[in-house]
């Protein structure tokens, strides 16, 4: 499918609606714009939430792997089993 699209006063290009249906575009997806050697390639992008952790939230996770650990190792030391060592 190719369509002329037009750029407004702001840089806004808007795709016509059979190209967003097709590509199941919808009001605030994101695309990647990269500059290819036949021109512009729009895309589609995925974009995923992150979590920035507080020191607070660290601590937390800190806390659990001391307290994992100890249990790891008095659950291996009950049954014989040598502690397995990182490496």
């Amino acid at each position: 499918m190719r369509k002329t699209v037009k750029i407004n006063g702001r840089g806004t290009v808007t795709l016509p609606k059979e190209m967003r249906s097709h590509y199941a575009l919808k009001e605030n997806d994101l695309l990647i714009a990269e500059e290819t050697a036949e021109g512009i390639l729009l895309r589609p992008a995925a974009a995923y939430p992150i979590e920035v952790y507080s020191a607070a939230r660290i601590r937390e996770f800190d806390a659990e792997e001391k307290r994992l650990a100890k249990h790891y190792g008095q659950s291996r030391a009950k049954k014989g089993r040598p502690k397995r060592q990182r490496g």
